[in-house]
């Protein structure tokens, strides 16, 4: 998958969202709405290793099309000294070569995260107009949750996901790079 700059990152970065996505199943602390702590990592390390993630659920897919090209971003992590700690998030979009392979897609993703250390935690649709239908899951080893949107009513249809980390502190004598 190929990736570059984009502001599109940013405009899909609700903290709602950043919240959602690092639910209770990610967490290992006493604090049900705490996000997890992966460990310790720069900015641009945690980047690539969110960006990889991604690649990896692309390959989950198993049907032919294109991503969307983006670049992973960091943020805050709540309650969190933001000049220690951050979360990176990388969204991105997935075409189907053919618009009918679309719900072959999700219920792949359905069937295989599961079998890769992820657990579902909601597939549903949303209270859209469209009913999206949305998927989302936690890696609790590897503290990332992944939000799945399929948009079928979309000119193209597509894919629209969403992965984000845990908290990581950045190494002593380092700064948090925000991109």
């Amino acid at each position: 998958m190929k990736i570059k700059p984009g502001a599109t990152a940013l405009l899909l970065l609700p903290s709602l969202a950043l919240t959602t996505l690092t639910g209770c199943s990610m967490n290992d602390s006493a604090d049900p709405d705490a996000t997890a702590v992966v460990g310790t990592s720069t900015s641009r390390d945690a980047a690539d290793a969110v960006e990889k993630v991604s690649s990896e659920l692309y390959d989950l897919l198993g049907v032919q099309g294109k991503a969307s090209e983006s670049r992973s971003g960091v943020t805050e992590c709540e309650g969190k000294d933001p000049a220690k700690y951050f979360q990176v998030f990388h969204p991105w979009s997935f075409y189907p070569a053919s618009a009918d392979r679309l719900d072959e897609a999700m219920e792949r993703l359905k069937t295989e995260l599961p079998k890769h250390g992820w657990k579902v935690v909601r597939y549903e649709p949303d209270t859209s107009q469209a009913k999206n239908l949305n998927l989302t899951a936690d890696h609790s080893e590897k503290k990332y949750s992944v939000s799945i949107v399929q948009m079928k009513k979309n000119d193209p249809p597509k894919l629209s996901l969403t992965v984000v980390s845990g908290c990581y502190q950045v190494p002593d004598g380092k700064e948090v790079e925000r991109f």
